[in-house]
């Protein structure tokens, strides 16, 4: 009788796991030289505007009579909106062309193609994407409050126990994930690096002012539920009197750039499972 020898099929090839998709995104994020440039000069600029703001305040403060420095806020000085509102964009636009520039490059149909996957392709983005914003709001948001409450040390200057500058740091800190969640939203959507990143920006800065007036209750609502002013209801010295007619409560900021953030993820995930490449 005569052995037969049976050769073993071929087993199929595993599908890739999750660290793997999440390995190639990180990879992709950094090999873009405009990716650690835009994260450095604008952490830079954005430390750099609100240390100036409390180097002329410190000065100006010498010169003033006692009585009008009570009316001083030192913890309004880390938090100068210019500075803010920068690193929002900076954060926007490194989510927006972290899925606009696939599109572009055509890059897409090479990473859909290794990972049919979609919907894991754009949680391991948004996993890298969200990590690095997180490291950049965090880095700018103690760095500036360090830096600006040591140049006012001798007219008030706040530590981290005094009431809401830890709320204000980490407040502020999550305000660049979030908006880097908002704009990997618009590049999903849009697929247009320019596009997505005008979207992203004009949801973000530019819808904020239009919802500034307090004659009708429901227009100052909808302005509530944007991430600049729930940032700026976070950075509100809770020993100051509110002036405003409909101010946001502290727990309906937190909702808000909550909410932001998991609907920009959703709204991602969404668009590029459900749309053609």
């Amino acid at each position: 009788m005569t052995a037969t020898t049976s050769t073993p099929l071929p087993s199929p090839e595993a599908p890739p796991r999750f660290r793997h998709p999440l390995a190639a995104e990180w990879t992709k994020l950094w090999s873009l030289r405009s990716t650690p440039l835009l994260l450095g000069l604008g952490a830079l600029v954005a430390i750099g505007v609100n240390v100036n703001a409390a180097r002329s305040n410190a000065e100006r403060l010498d010169e003033v009579p006692e009585a009008a420095r009570g009316m001083f806020d030192p913890l309004g000085t880390a938090f100068v909106d210019p500075a803010w509102q920068l690193l929002m964009v900076v954060a926007a636009c490194v989510g927006a062309v972290a899925v606009s520039g696939e599109y572009a490059t055509g890059l897409a149909h090479t990473t859909f193609a290794a990972v049919p996957d979609r919907r894991a392709v754009v949680l391991a983005k948004a996993v890298v994407v969200t990590a690095v914003t997180l490291v950049l709001g965090a880095a700018v948001s103690l760095v500036s409050f360090g830096a600006t409450q040591a140049l006012l040390r001798d007219h008030g200057g706040l530590s981290l126990t005094d009431p809401g500058a830890a709320r204000a740091v980490v407040g502020s800190a999550l305000l660049a994930p979030v908006c880097a969640l908002a704009g990997m939203a618009a590049g999903a959507l849009v697929r247009h690096a320019a596009g997505s990143v005008v979207a992203a920006i004009g949801t973000l800065l530019l819808l904020p002012p239009l919802f500034q007036g307090e004659t009708y209750r429901w227009v100052k609502e909808i302005g509530h539920l944007l991430p600049l002013t729930a940032w700026e209801a976070l950075v509100r010295d809770p020993a100051r009197p509110v002036l405003e007619k409909y101010p946001v409560a502290v727990g309906e900021a937190w909702a808000v750039l909550g909410g932001w953030a998991v609907a920009g993820l959703v709204l991602a995930v969404l668009a590029v499972r459900h749309r053609d490449v």
